[in-house]
């Protein structure tokens, strides 16, 4: 067990020595690495950002009823009551036309404009609650309400979200896609770097072999190897994708603000970063691995 353990230090060793003896091409070869694991790993923090914004918005579909003018307080209490009847509906608000005159003024900042007209445009409304975001259900409310006295107009406010929703399950598709394009990439990389190297030690390699060394033996400084480059190259990638992060928040505040919202775009948490650096070393260890697997095998 001492002598196994004698070996890993000074595989672990050498391995810290190769690396600096030719700090160029190392690191080149990092930077190769950090920018193909840049590529999927922004993608990803974008796409988790917008999900959470997303989620910022309520996931229920709402259904709106514009009332026309006529419409009195008994109408607008039988409307209420043939809904109350549907299921599905979670819940209804009557937005009063003066209300909704107010609400837009403050939310849009037209107050300056709303003021100077005569009168008050809108029309009364209901704003109906669904039990969730299905979208079979929001229309059959849309068009049975569509059908009620006194409904001009019938509006579903969960288009957007479901527009949403799928083009952030089209992003999870291309995000897998563009990683396993670019792992595929990163494991090339290492297996060429750790085959220039082990051709450089060909003949250490024979004679170990031949006084009995054994493959695992033979693999493990190549492994060190391959997994630092991968690690290396995998904080390269945290640190290109939190700088640009920290540039694009610049603009994403400003067009938040002008939305009133202070959203900004979060970087990865402390254990998302360990779990992206434990993959990207274990990629330049694959790689690693197959390259000294294809030397042993091609000499045998």
């Amino acid at each position: 067990m001492s002598a196994w353990l004698r070996h890993h230090f000074h595989s672990w060793r050498g391995t810290i020595a190769r690396l600096t003896a030719t700090p160029i091409g190392t690191a080149l070869n990092v930077a190769v690495i950090g920018a193909a694991l840049a590529l999927p790993l922004g993608a990803y923090v974008l796409l988790v950002n917008l999900q959470t914004l997303a989620g910022g918005f309520s996931s229920q579909a709402q259904v709106s009823l514009f009332l026309d003018r006529s419409a009195s307080s008994d109408d607008i209490r039988s409307i209420e009551d043939r809904l109350r009847r549907e299921s599905g509906v979670a819940q209804m608000r009557f937005v009063p036309r003066a209300t909704a005159l107010h609400d837009l003024a403050r939310s849009a900042n037209l107050s300056g404009v709303i003021g100077a007209l005569r009168e008050n445009p809108l029309p009364d409304a209901i704003v109906v609650t669904l039990d969730g975001n299905n979208a079979a259900l929001a229309e059959h409310i849309s068009q049975t309400a569509g059908g009620f006295a006194k409904v001009t107009h019938v509006q579903t406010d969960s288009g957007w979200m479901r527009r949403l929703d799928a083009l952030i399950r089209l992003g999870r598709t291309v995000l897998v896609l563009l990683g396993v394009l670019l792992s595929l990439a990163l494991i090339a990389v290492t297996f060429n770097t750790i085959r220039l190297q082990i051709l450089t030690q060909h003949d250490e390699i024979e004679v170990s072999r031949l006084i009995g060394a054994t493959d695992a033996y033979i693999h493990r400084p190549f492994l060190y190897l391959g997994g630092m480059l991968g690690l290396l190259g995998g904080l390269i990638a945290l640190g290109l994708v939190s700088g640009g992060l920290a540039l694009m928040n610049t603009d994403v505040a400003t067009l938040a603000s002008l939305y009133g919202s202070q959203f900004r775009l979060d970087s990865l948490g402390a254990p998302d970063c360990g779990t992206f650096l434990l993959f990207s070393g274990l990629l330049g260890w694959l790689g690693s691995y197959l390259s000294v697997s294809a030397h042993l095998q091609s000499v045998d």
